[in-house]
Protein backbone atom coordinates (compact mmCIF):
# COMPACT_ATOMS: atom_id res chain seq x y z
CA UNK A 1 0.00 0.00 0.00
CA UNK A 2 1.66 3.41 -1.49
CA UNK A 3 1.59 6.39 0.85
CA UNK A 4 -1.29 7.62 -0.71
CA UNK A 5 -3.52 4.81 -0.13
CA UNK A 6 -1.94 4.81 3.64
CA UNK A 7 -3.21 8.53 4.21
CA UNK A 8 -6.40 7.83 2.55
CA UNK A 9 -7.03 4.88 5.12
CA UNK A 10 -6.22 7.14 7.82
CA UNK A 11 -9.12 9.42 6.86
CA UNK A 12 -11.44 7.30 5.85
CA UNK A 13 -10.70 5.74 9.71
CA UNK A 14 -11.13 9.51 11.20
CA UNK A 15 -14.51 9.81 9.00
CA UNK A 16 -16.16 6.92 9.76
CA UNK A 17 -15.87 7.13 13.81
CA UNK A 18 -16.68 11.17 13.33
CA UNK A 19 -19.90 9.83 11.58
CA UNK A 20 -20.65 7.13 14.64
CA UNK A 21 -23.76 7.83 16.80
CA UNK A 22 -23.32 5.63 19.38
CA UNK A 23 -20.18 4.56 21.28
CA UNK A 24 -21.21 0.58 19.51
CA UNK A 25 -21.09 2.91 16.39
CA UNK A 26 -17.57 3.83 16.89
CA UNK A 27 -16.56 0.85 18.06
CA UNK A 28 -17.11 -1.18 14.58
CA UNK A 29 -15.82 2.09 12.48
CA UNK A 30 -12.72 1.85 14.47
CA UNK A 31 -12.63 -1.86 13.72
CA UNK A 32 -13.74 -2.03 9.90
CA UNK A 33 -11.86 1.31 9.03
CA UNK A 34 -8.32 -0.54 10.48
CA UNK A 35 -8.99 -3.99 9.07
CA UNK A 36 -9.30 -2.05 5.44
CA UNK A 37 -6.16 -0.22 6.09
CA UNK A 38 -3.97 -3.37 6.82
CA UNK A 39 -5.78 -5.41 4.11
CA UNK A 40 -6.78 -7.44 6.63
CA UNK A 41 -9.46 -10.34 7.06
CA UNK A 42 -10.86 -9.54 10.76
CA UNK A 43 -10.42 -7.10 13.62
CA UNK A 44 -11.38 -6.45 16.74
CA UNK A 45 -11.19 -3.85 19.35
CA UNK A 46 -10.72 -4.59 22.99
CA UNK A 47 -10.64 -2.61 26.54
CA UNK A 48 -8.68 -3.30 29.46
CA UNK A 49 -10.46 -3.03 32.17
CA UNK A 50 -8.08 -2.75 35.01
CA UNK A 51 -10.66 -3.36 38.08
CA UNK A 52 -11.49 -6.93 36.86
CA UNK A 53 -7.88 -7.73 35.47
CA UNK A 54 -8.63 -8.88 31.91
CA UNK A 55 -9.74 -7.92 28.18
CA UNK A 56 -12.78 -7.26 27.31
CA UNK A 57 -13.77 -7.42 23.62
CA UNK A 58 -16.08 -4.64 22.30
CA UNK A 59 -16.47 -5.52 18.82
CA UNK A 60 -15.10 -8.44 16.46
CA UNK A 61 -15.92 -7.49 12.53
CA UNK A 62 -15.22 -9.39 9.46
CA UNK A 63 -14.42 -13.26 8.81
CA UNK A 64 -15.62 -14.16 12.28
CA UNK A 65 -15.18 -17.46 13.72
CA UNK A 66 -18.21 -19.33 15.07
CA UNK A 67 -17.75 -18.26 18.96
CA UNK A 68 -17.10 -14.59 17.92
CA UNK A 69 -20.09 -12.59 18.13
CA UNK A 70 -19.72 -8.97 16.67
CA UNK A 71 -20.78 -7.19 19.74
CA UNK A 72 -20.17 -9.80 22.26
CA UNK A 73 -21.61 -9.84 25.86
CA UNK A 74 -18.91 -11.89 27.26
CA UNK A 75 -16.05 -12.09 25.22
CA UNK A 76 -13.60 -11.78 28.35
CA UNK A 77 -9.47 -12.96 28.33
CA UNK A 78 -7.52 -12.56 31.59
CA UNK A 79 -4.66 -10.30 31.45
CA UNK A 80 -2.57 -12.95 32.92
CA UNK A 81 -2.92 -14.98 29.84
CA UNK A 82 -1.46 -12.06 27.98
CA UNK A 83 1.15 -10.70 29.88
CA UNK A 84 2.28 -8.09 26.94
CA UNK A 85 -0.76 -6.11 28.29
CA UNK A 86 0.52 -4.84 31.73
CA UNK A 87 4.00 -5.43 30.77
CA UNK A 88 4.07 -3.61 27.43
CA UNK A 89 1.31 -1.38 27.63
CA UNK A 90 2.48 -0.53 30.91
CA UNK A 91 5.61 -0.96 32.14
CA UNK A 92 8.21 -0.82 29.24
CA UNK A 93 6.40 2.50 28.10
CA UNK A 94 5.57 4.09 31.45
CA UNK A 95 9.79 3.51 31.36
CA UNK A 96 10.40 5.55 28.32
CA UNK A 97 9.25 3.39 25.42
CA UNK A 98 6.41 4.15 22.93
CA UNK A 99 2.99 2.34 22.67
CA UNK A 100 4.26 0.64 19.34
CA UNK A 101 2.40 -1.77 17.82
CA UNK A 102 3.87 -5.68 16.99
CA UNK A 103 3.31 -8.25 14.66
CA UNK A 104 2.69 -12.07 15.71
CA UNK A 105 2.37 -15.03 13.30
CA UNK A 106 1.23 -18.65 13.75
CA UNK A 107 4.57 -19.77 13.96
CA UNK A 108 5.19 -17.07 16.38
CA UNK A 109 6.08 -13.69 16.95
CA UNK A 110 8.02 -12.10 14.03
CA UNK A 111 8.39 -8.39 14.14
CA UNK A 112 8.80 -6.36 17.53
CA UNK A 113 9.71 -7.69 21.08
CA UNK A 114 6.36 -8.62 22.52
CA UNK A 115 7.60 -11.84 24.35
CA UNK A 116 4.16 -13.73 25.41
CA UNK A 117 2.80 -15.08 22.59
CA UNK A 118 1.37 -18.48 23.67
CA UNK A 119 -1.92 -17.59 23.84
CA UNK A 120 -2.18 -15.75 20.58
CA UNK A 121 -0.36 -17.87 18.64
CA UNK A 122 -2.89 -20.63 19.61
CA UNK A 123 -5.85 -18.02 18.24
CA UNK A 124 -4.70 -17.79 14.87
CA UNK A 125 -3.91 -21.35 14.44
CA UNK A 126 -7.33 -21.90 15.90
CA UNK A 127 -9.07 -19.69 13.69
CA UNK A 128 -6.85 -20.02 10.04
CA UNK A 129 -5.24 -16.68 10.47
CA UNK A 130 -1.83 -16.68 9.34
CA UNK A 131 -1.01 -13.59 10.88
CA UNK A 132 -2.10 -10.50 13.10
CA UNK A 133 -0.58 -7.20 14.40
CA UNK A 134 -1.96 -5.94 18.07
CA UNK A 135 -1.66 -2.21 18.39
CA UNK A 136 -2.24 -0.33 21.78
CA UNK A 137 -4.42 2.19 22.39
CA UNK A 138 -3.74 5.11 24.79
CA UNK A 139 -6.45 7.34 25.97
CA UNK A 140 -5.57 10.21 28.41
CA UNK A 141 -2.20 8.69 28.81
CA UNK A 142 -3.17 5.67 29.66
CA UNK A 143 -3.54 2.24 28.14
CA UNK A 144 -6.61 1.59 27.52
CA UNK A 145 -7.18 -1.22 25.48
CA UNK A 146 -5.67 -2.98 22.19
CA UNK A 147 -6.68 -2.88 18.62
CA UNK A 148 -6.12 -5.98 16.29
CA UNK A 149 -6.14 -6.90 13.19
CA UNK A 150 -5.55 -10.34 11.42
CA UNK A 151 -5.02 -11.82 8.24
CA UNK A 152 -5.93 -15.85 7.03
CA UNK A 153 -3.40 -18.38 6.32
CA UNK A 154 -2.57 -17.36 2.28
CA UNK A 155 -2.45 -13.77 2.74
CA UNK A 156 0.83 -12.09 3.00
CA UNK A 157 2.07 -11.88 6.19
CA UNK A 158 2.35 -8.36 8.69
CA UNK A 159 5.32 -7.20 8.65
CA UNK A 160 7.06 -4.09 10.65
CA UNK A 161 6.23 -1.62 8.49
CA UNK A 162 2.58 -2.78 9.21
CA UNK A 163 3.06 -2.46 12.97
CA UNK A 164 4.47 0.86 12.35
CA UNK A 165 1.29 2.03 10.33
CA UNK A 166 -0.97 -0.01 13.25
CA UNK A 167 0.53 2.37 15.48
CA UNK A 168 -1.10 5.42 14.11
CA UNK A 169 -4.42 4.05 13.22
CA UNK A 170 -4.68 3.20 17.05
CA UNK A 171 -3.89 6.88 17.83
CA UNK A 172 -6.71 7.62 15.19
CA UNK A 173 -9.09 5.50 17.16
CA UNK A 174 -8.05 6.75 20.45
CA UNK A 175 -8.63 10.45 19.30
CA UNK A 176 -11.89 9.13 17.70
CA UNK A 177 -12.77 7.22 20.95
CA UNK A 178 -12.55 10.23 23.03
CA UNK A 179 -14.56 12.37 21.13
CA UNK A 180 -17.32 9.96 21.75
CA UNK A 181 -16.77 9.68 25.21
CA UNK A 182 -16.96 13.53 25.15
CA UNK A 183 -20.41 13.75 23.30
CA UNK A 184 -21.79 10.70 25.51
CA UNK A 185 -20.88 12.64 28.60
CA UNK A 186 -22.48 15.73 27.01
CA UNK A 187 -25.81 13.52 26.59
CA UNK A 188 -25.46 12.39 30.23
CA UNK A 189 -25.50 15.86 30.95
CA UNK A 190 -28.04 16.71 28.96
CA UNK A 191 -30.58 14.27 30.47
CA UNK A 192 -29.62 14.37 34.11
CA UNK A 193 -30.24 16.52 37.18
CA UNK A 194 -27.21 18.06 38.67
CA UNK A 195 -27.95 18.12 41.88
CA UNK A 196 -29.82 14.19 42.45
CA UNK A 197 -28.29 12.50 39.72
CA UNK A 198 -31.44 11.54 38.62
CA UNK A 199 -32.87 11.73 35.02
CA UNK A 200 -34.32 15.45 33.91
CA UNK A 201 -37.22 16.71 32.37
CA UNK A 202 -36.18 16.46 28.96
CA UNK A 203 -35.52 12.82 29.46
CA UNK A 204 -39.01 12.54 30.85
CA UNK A 205 -40.24 14.23 27.71
CA UNK A 206 -37.94 11.39 25.12
CA UNK A 207 -39.22 8.21 27.21
CA UNK A 208 -42.43 9.31 27.73
CA UNK A 209 -43.44 10.18 23.72
CA UNK A 210 -41.86 6.77 22.90
CA UNK A 211 -43.84 4.96 25.74
CA UNK A 212 -47.18 6.40 24.64
CA UNK A 213 -46.39 5.30 21.13
CA UNK A 214 -45.73 2.06 22.34
CA UNK A 215 -49.08 1.83 24.25
CA UNK A 216 -50.93 3.13 21.06
CA UNK A 217 -48.96 0.61 18.96
CA UNK A 218 -48.80 -2.58 21.30
CA UNK A 219 -50.97 -1.74 23.99
CA UNK A 220 -48.01 -1.57 26.61
CA UNK A 221 -49.03 -0.13 29.98
CA UNK A 222 -47.97 3.33 30.77
CA UNK A 223 -47.83 4.72 33.99
CA UNK A 224 -46.83 7.96 35.57
CA UNK A 225 -46.60 8.74 39.57
CA UNK A 226 -45.94 12.91 39.52
CA UNK A 227 -44.72 13.39 43.04
CA UNK A 228 -44.61 17.11 44.96
CA UNK A 229 -42.18 16.82 47.90
CA UNK A 230 -43.66 19.10 50.93
CA UNK A 231 -42.10 21.15 52.92
CA UNK A 232 -39.23 22.08 50.71
CA UNK A 233 -39.87 26.17 50.81
CA UNK A 234 -39.99 25.52 54.92
CA UNK A 235 -36.56 24.01 54.94
CA UNK A 236 -35.64 26.46 52.55
CA UNK A 237 -36.14 29.14 54.67
CA UNK A 238 -35.23 27.84 58.17
CA UNK A 239 -32.18 25.94 57.80
CA UNK A 240 -30.94 27.23 54.28
CA UNK A 241 -30.56 26.06 50.76
CA UNK A 242 -27.82 23.71 51.44
CA UNK A 243 -30.05 21.97 53.84
CA UNK A 244 -32.76 22.13 51.40
CA UNK A 245 -30.20 20.71 48.74
CA UNK A 246 -29.84 17.66 51.38
CA UNK A 247 -33.65 17.05 50.91
CA UNK A 248 -33.40 16.69 47.31
CA UNK A 249 -30.63 14.61 47.41
CA UNK A 250 -32.11 11.95 49.67
CA UNK A 251 -35.63 12.00 48.60
CA UNK A 252 -33.72 11.78 45.09
CA UNK A 253 -32.47 8.24 46.12
CA UNK A 254 -35.67 6.88 47.84
CA UNK A 255 -37.49 7.35 44.62
CA UNK A 256 -34.76 5.68 42.54
CA UNK A 257 -34.94 2.58 45.50
CA UNK A 258 -38.54 2.43 44.79
CA UNK A 259 -38.18 2.90 41.09
CA UNK A 260 -35.98 -0.01 41.08
CA UNK A 261 -38.48 -1.99 42.63
CA UNK A 262 -40.04 -1.73 38.99
CA UNK A 263 -37.84 -2.99 36.24
CA UNK A 264 -37.16 -0.42 33.91
CA UNK A 265 -38.50 2.21 35.55
CA UNK A 266 -36.93 5.79 34.87
CA UNK A 267 -36.56 8.08 38.18
CA UNK A 268 -36.47 11.95 37.12
CA UNK A 269 -36.79 15.37 38.82
CA UNK A 270 -38.81 17.47 37.00
CA UNK A 271 -37.18 20.46 38.88
CA UNK A 272 -37.89 22.63 42.11
CA UNK A 273 -39.95 20.05 44.29
CA UNK A 274 -41.25 17.92 41.77
CA UNK A 275 -40.44 14.25 40.96
CA UNK A 276 -41.57 11.75 38.56
CA UNK A 277 -41.07 7.90 38.05
CA UNK A 278 -42.17 6.29 34.52
CA UNK A 279 -43.27 3.18 34.52
CA UNK A 280 -43.52 1.13 30.66
CA UNK A 281 -44.72 -2.37 31.19
CA UNK A 282 -46.25 -3.07 35.01
CA UNK A 283 -49.37 -3.26 35.82
CA UNK A 284 -51.52 0.01 37.26
CA UNK A 285 -51.70 -1.54 40.52
CA UNK A 286 -48.15 -2.56 40.90
CA UNK A 287 -47.66 1.13 40.08
CA UNK A 288 -49.73 2.00 42.62
CA UNK A 289 -48.17 -0.06 45.69
CA UNK A 290 -44.76 1.42 44.53
CA UNK A 291 -46.22 5.23 44.65
CA UNK A 292 -47.72 4.30 48.48
CA UNK A 293 -44.22 2.63 49.64
CA UNK A 294 -42.78 6.62 47.94
CA UNK A 295 -45.15 8.14 50.25
CA UNK A 296 -44.52 6.27 53.00
CA UNK A 297 -40.15 6.10 53.40
CA UNK A 298 -41.05 10.02 52.11
CA UNK A 299 -42.68 10.52 55.36
CA UNK A 300 -39.93 8.88 57.30
CA UNK A 301 -37.61 11.17 56.19
CA UNK A 302 -36.21 13.59 58.95
CA UNK A 303 -36.30 16.52 57.09
CA UNK A 304 -39.58 17.71 55.06
CA UNK A 305 -43.11 16.76 55.35
CA UNK A 306 -43.55 13.34 53.68
CA UNK A 307 -44.87 13.67 49.15
CA UNK A 308 -47.74 14.22 47.72
CA UNK A 309 -48.05 11.30 45.16
CA UNK A 310 -50.39 11.44 41.74
CA UNK A 311 -50.50 8.25 39.93
CA UNK A 312 -52.00 8.56 36.34
CA UNK A 313 -51.90 4.84 34.41
CA UNK A 314 -53.12 3.78 30.76
CA UNK A 315 -54.15 0.48 32.80
CA UNK A 316 -56.71 2.65 34.49
CA UNK A 317 -60.01 3.73 33.18
CA UNK A 318 -59.04 6.90 32.28
CA UNK A 319 -60.05 7.42 28.71
CA UNK A 320 -58.14 7.16 25.48
CA UNK A 321 -54.35 8.58 26.18
CA UNK A 322 -53.35 9.64 22.83
CA UNK A 323 -50.73 11.98 23.75
CA UNK A 324 -48.33 12.52 26.61
CA UNK A 325 -49.47 15.56 27.43
CA UNK A 326 -52.68 14.05 28.50
CA UNK A 327 -50.65 11.32 30.70
CA UNK A 328 -48.73 14.25 32.34
CA UNK A 329 -52.02 16.12 32.96
CA UNK A 330 -53.71 13.30 34.83
CA UNK A 331 -50.98 12.61 37.12
CA UNK A 332 -50.66 16.40 37.80
CA UNK A 333 -53.89 16.04 38.47
CA UNK A 334 -53.85 13.62 40.75
CA UNK A 335 -50.83 14.80 42.43
CA UNK A 336 -52.76 18.16 43.09
CA UNK A 337 -55.51 16.34 44.73
CA UNK A 338 -53.17 14.33 46.92
CA UNK A 339 -51.93 18.04 48.09
CA UNK A 340 -55.12 19.28 48.86
CA UNK A 341 -56.69 16.65 50.90
CA UNK A 342 -52.56 16.19 52.39
CA UNK A 343 -53.34 12.38 51.93
CA UNK A 344 -50.87 9.26 53.14
CA UNK A 345 -51.12 7.42 50.19
CA UNK A 346 -51.23 8.11 46.22
CA UNK A 347 -54.37 9.20 44.74
CA UNK A 348 -55.14 7.69 41.02
CA UNK A 349 -56.39 8.88 38.36
CA UNK A 350 -59.77 7.50 37.24
CA UNK A 351 -60.33 5.43 40.46
CA UNK A 352 -63.40 7.00 41.73
CA UNK A 353 -66.02 6.06 38.96
CA UNK A 354 -67.72 7.31 36.13
CA UNK A 355 -67.37 11.39 37.33
CA UNK A 356 -63.65 10.60 38.73
CA UNK A 357 -62.34 14.29 39.96
CA UNK A 358 -59.44 13.52 39.00
CA UNK A 359 -59.83 12.99 35.25
CA UNK A 360 -62.43 15.74 35.36
CA UNK A 361 -59.36 18.09 36.67
CA UNK A 362 -57.30 16.81 33.85
CA UNK A 363 -59.59 17.04 30.91
CA UNK A 364 -61.44 20.70 32.18
CA UNK A 365 -61.05 22.90 29.57
CA UNK A 366 -58.15 25.91 30.26
CA UNK A 367 -59.36 29.39 31.35
CA UNK A 368 -56.00 31.50 31.07
CA UNK A 369 -57.89 34.30 32.35
CA UNK A 370 -58.92 31.73 35.94
CA UNK A 371 -56.33 31.52 38.25
CA UNK A 372 -54.51 28.56 38.55
CA UNK A 373 -52.07 26.93 41.21
CA UNK A 374 -49.39 26.52 38.23
CA UNK A 375 -49.65 25.65 34.49
CA UNK A 376 -49.96 21.72 33.88
CA UNK A 377 -46.83 20.40 32.44
CA UNK A 378 -46.35 19.68 28.61
CA UNK A 379 -45.51 20.94 25.78
CA UNK A 380 -48.07 22.78 23.99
Amino acid sequence: MGEDDRLAAVVALAQGMAAAHTPRDSWRAAALGACRALDGSFAALSVWERDLGRLRVLVNVGERAPDEDEFPDDETYPVNQFAEITEFLHERWAGGGEPDAWVETADGATAGRAGYCHQRVAALRRRGRSSCVVAPVVLHGRAWGELYVARPVGAAVLDRADADFATVLAAVVSAGIAQTEQLEEARRLAFTDSLTGLANRRAVDVHLDRAVERHRAEGVVVSLVVCDLNGLKRVNDTRGHAVGDRLLERFGSVLSLCGAMLPGTLAARLGGDEFCLLAVGPSANDVVKVADELCRRAAELELGDGVACGVASTGDPIGAVRSARRLFRLADAAQYRAKGVRAARAVVAGREGPDDPVVRLADAPSDEHAPERRRFRGRP
